[in-house]
């Protein structure tokens, strides 16, 4: 009988779990899935029936009974920031133009500001869903809105940081500038979303396109850089990205 070494006993006597293992890949993956089919169908609900909609209308859309649905989310919080978290990507992938920079900075400007309008029109209960649930948070400070927010000020961060480094600019003020940017724009469609007939789509574009330009402009004068709105920008060195996330 041959004599098996300490290493081989030990690893015969280890349960295979690579059927387990298997097994819990599968089960992850479809777990994913029905979680995706169901914020797709939280998108249709709240497209018909409101910023209002509720977890039975949402159930009802993915064709399930209610309890089904926290087989996959803990509480209507976890299904409200798996919402947020969608819209999020939705509008970055909409925004994809703006961050691969090309053109004037005029042009760029009004490209970001007329592509966020536009979404916001085209999405405007999602909006309206996301602000209304705006309290309801995975950790103190967090939201719906503020995903949607925090996704378009990393990526902007990315962008301002590039350019200012390539201007030979001192690149720290980016994130302050951006996140300011997206609160002052957020801010502002949010009250002209909930007060119709004030100022038109258009007439909204041209105030805010000229207010983040004034406010590039100053932040580049802060430093020497004057920069002609009408001429195109040099490409960026290196591409933008989304900023790391501190600790």
């Amino acid at each position: 009988m041959p004599i098996r070494t300490a290493h081989q006993r030990e690893q015969h006597d280890q349960p295979d779990r690579s059927g387990q293992d298997g097994r819990a890949t599968r089960w992850r993956g479809q777990h994913d899935r029905r979680r995706a089919q169901f914020v797709d169908a939280a998108l249709r609900a709240i497209a018909e029936h409101g910023a209002d909609v509720s977890t039975e209308q949402i159930a009802e859309q993915a064709g399930v009974a209610r309890t089904r649905l926290y087989k996959h989310f803990t509480d209507a919080g976890e299904l409200q920031r798996a919402i947020a978290q969608r819209a999020a990507a939705m509008i970055t992938e909409e925004l994809e133009p703006v961050w691969n920079p090309q053109g004037t900075p005029a042009q760029m400007i009004a490209t970001a500001v007329d592509t966020h309008l536009r979404w916001l029109t085209e999405h405007s209960e999602l909006h309206r869903y996301l602000t209304r649930h705006a309290l309801t948070t995975q950790a103190p400070g967090t939201s719906g809105c503020v995903d949607v927010q925090t996704a378009i000020g990393v990526h902007l961060t990315g962008m301002f940081h590039g350019y200012l480094s390539q201007f030979g600019l001192d690149p720290r003020p980016a994130e302050t500038v951006a996140f300011g940017i997206v609160g002052y724009v957020e801010s502002a469609t949010t009250r002209w979303l909930e007060s119709e007939g004030t100022i038109t789509q258009d007439e909204l574009a041209g105030l805010l396109t000229s207010a983040i330009w004034t406010l590039l402009d100053m932040q580049l004068r802060i430093g020497g850089v004057e920069l002609d709105p009408d001429r195109p920008l040099p490409p960026l060195s290196t591409p933008a990205a989304p900023s790391a996330e501190r600790d």
